[in-house]
């Protein structure tokens, strides 16, 4: 080997080892940075015969879509959940105080000792307050589901907008890295921006990647509506400011096609769009629903008939606006919202408690105690026993629909606890998912500073090795010069 061509030599080990002490040391600096692929340099000959260095970016196409995806599970997950404990803080806590349930086990044990002592006033004023305490948690339960309605939409709105600007990025973001590609330049950073920008996105609505040449990245939904060719496609909402049990919210479109809404407690929606529109168009909505049959059946139960059979029943104990009787196991929608205790037995309305035992809550032709006994039990007894009978309740409130009252509210419960409890043990299995995903995508694309470290030592040993190269290639130089002379 001549001197030049070691001189050469040690030119290229300088230039090689600085271009990879320079990507071994950004990433370094990017060690923890979740959004940054690492970067690793190869030593290839050219055809030439010289050596160069050539920049690898950790590039795992397979995690990522295995990691979107448990991405978007997870995030659906959790929305869901987490409108689920909404709705459960308004039964209470563990034993349910706050729930509808509760306080008609209270109205019936009131019931039972009014019966025991029906000449009592205090008696009677206690069956009105729980009956208020009724009807109370019946309207704080639908104005508490409306309201989760209300915020859900608002929730769909923000996460429509974000997806919307997270689109326009993305466009920008491909289109650079198709046409650094294409000139063969370094699109590595835009890479990495793309892949966090596909992770970001799978947290709202589930994707599937496709890449067509040049890098360039088609994205669509989990249900295969195209979310991204060339351009972003349109994703549309309109938002609904005020709910009630008669108002249903509009849809989510992507591409002109509806997101669809996540069925189940261990949803199989993905993205927080299709559990929110779940949380709104399903669970919330059917949970109004059986507030409402529970209602009804109240109205019903407490309902005052003609003892002669001529003027029609009419709402008793429990009212509402509308002020007639409803019809036996069809929903009456808000009805939950406006049911109150009748004026005429309220005492701080000027009305008597006593009417409960008496009838007459209508009028004096619905009195049943026209003897004005003291002891008359016959509508109290009538009032319990109505409250334990089976009735038929709405096939839409998803419960059993002959039942009784208590068993209903009851039931109710148990409907709205076993889809969370669903949902909490789905939460965590797809959590330790995602947490299994992150690892080993991390582990395959991540930084490693152990590694890096001992990449950086190889790197000074070779620098050490050209240094020394280069030594001797000066005194050899010297001792040409000397024997000169």
């Amino acid at each position: 080997m001549s001197l030049a061509s070691s001189l050469g030599t040690a030119q290229a080990i300088f230039r090689n080892t600085g271009q990879q002490t320079s990507v071994l040391t950004t990433n370094v600096s990017n060690d923890g940075n979740d959004n940054y692929a690492r970067r690793q340099t190869v030593v290839v000959q050219t055809v030439y015969g010289a050596t160069m260095v050539q920049t690898e970016r950790s590039q795992q196409m397979a995690l990522l879509r295995q990691f979107s995806n448990s991405t978007s599970q997870q995030s659906a997950q959790d929305t869901l959940l987490e409108g689920l404990e909404t709705l459960s803080s308004t039964l209470g806590g563990n034993d349910y105080e706050l729930s509808t349930a509760t306080y008609l086990a209270n109205l019936q044990s009131s019931l039972q000792s009014f019966a025991a002592a029906p000449g009592e006033y205090a008696l009677a004023s206690t069956v009105v307050t729980d009956a208020i305490d009724v009807a109370n948690s019946l309207n704080n339960a639908a104005a508490a589901t409306q309201s989760l309605r209300a915020d859900t939409d608002a929730q769909i709105a923000e996460q429509v907008e974000s997806l919307n600007k997270l689109l326009a990025e993305f466009k920008t973001v491909n289109d650079t890295v198709v046409r650094l590609t294409a000139t063969g330049a370094d699109a590595d950073n835009y890479l990495d921006r793309r892949d966090t920008l596909v992770k970001e996105i799978s947290g709202i609505v589930g994707v599937s990647i496709n890449m067509r040449d040049f890098g360039d990245m088609v994205l669509y939904t989990s249900d295969g509506t195209t979310l991204f060719e060339t351009d972003p496609r349109e994703v549309t909402f309109t938002r609904t400011n005020t709910y009630d049990a008669t108002v249903s919210g509009n849809a989510v479109y992507i591409d002109g096609t509806p997101v669809r809404a996540g069925v189940g407690g261990n949803t199989d929606g993905q993205g927080t769009l299709s559990a929110l529109v779940q949380l709104r168009d399903v669970i919330a909505p059917t949970f109004q629903t059986q507030l409402d049959e529970v209602a009804r059946g109240l109205i019903e139960a407490f309902a005052e008939s003609d003892p002669n059979g001529v003027d029609p029943d009419m709402p008793g104990l429990f009212t509402w606006p509308g002020g007639t009787t409803l019809t036996s196991g069809v929903v009456e929608p808000g009805l939950s919202a406006l049911i109150r205790v009748n004026t005429a037995v309220r005492s701080d309305s000027g009305g008597d408690p006593m009417l409960i035992r008496d009838g007459g809550i209508n009028g004096a032709t619905y009195v049943q105690n026209t003897g004005g006994s003291s002891g008359f039990t016959d509508l109290i007894n009538a009032y319990v026993d109505e409250l334990s009978a089976d009735r038929s309740f709405s096939a839409d409130a998803d419960l059993t629909t002959a039942t009784s009252l208590m068993s209903f509210s009851s039931d109710s419960i148990g409907w709205l606890e076993e889809y969370r409890s669903n949902a909490t043990t789905a939460s965590e299995n797809k959590t330790a998912l995602y947490e299994r995903t992150y690892q080993t995508y991390s582990t395959k694309t991540g930084v490693s500073l152990d590694e890096e470290l001992s990449l950086l030592l190889d790197v000074e040993q070779s620098y050490k090795a050209a240094a020394k190269l280069v030594s001797t290639i000066d005194e050899m130089l010297q001792a040409v010069l000397e024997m000169a002379g």
